[in-house]
């Protein structure tokens, strides 16, 4: 039985004078798989991430830590010690998330509207949907 190629098939294998033959390792990376969407899995990602929607207060809560503030403020320089909850939004997409730090009451600033504390976490007012401390427990 005879072939088209019959007459090539016994012919050494073709080596180049000017390239030299390209090492196994090289060979292989060249067909290696590749992201030919770069950054669509970080997007999956992103989409699959949760965040917490942002619940509004009705007045009576809110007026209730308007009260809250109000006595700490009259004790700041006792720097008491208090567990505040807030809402943090997001920077990427809707929601955020609800956080809860401890520690040592270090400043409102009303004007700024800003609570510190002695760690140096800050604290929008505006964010905050818990506050709580041995203060006001007696106070309140």
């Amino acid at each position: 039985m005879s072939g088209p190629y019959d007459d090539m098939i016994d012919l050494p294998h073709p080596t180049s004078k000017k390239h030299p033959r390209m090492s196994i390792q090289n060979r292989a990376a060249i067909f290696s798989p590749f992201a030919a969407l770069s950054g669509h899995g970080a997007a999956i990602a992103e989409t699959a991430r949760l965040t917490d929607r942002r619940m509004e207060l009705d007045e009576d809560t809110k007026a209730e830590l308007d009260r809250r503030q109000a006595v700490l403020l009259e004790h700041i320089d006792e720097q008491p010690e208090v567990t505040v909850t807030w809402f943090q939004p997001d920077e990427r997409k809707d929601g955020g998330a609800y956080l809860t730090a401890t520690g040592r009451l270090k400043k409102i600033d009303e004007v700024e509207r800003i609570l510190s504390l002695q760690d140096g976490t800050s604290i929008p007012l505006e964010d905050v949907v818990g506050l709580e401390s041995e203060w006001l427990r007696g106070l309140i």
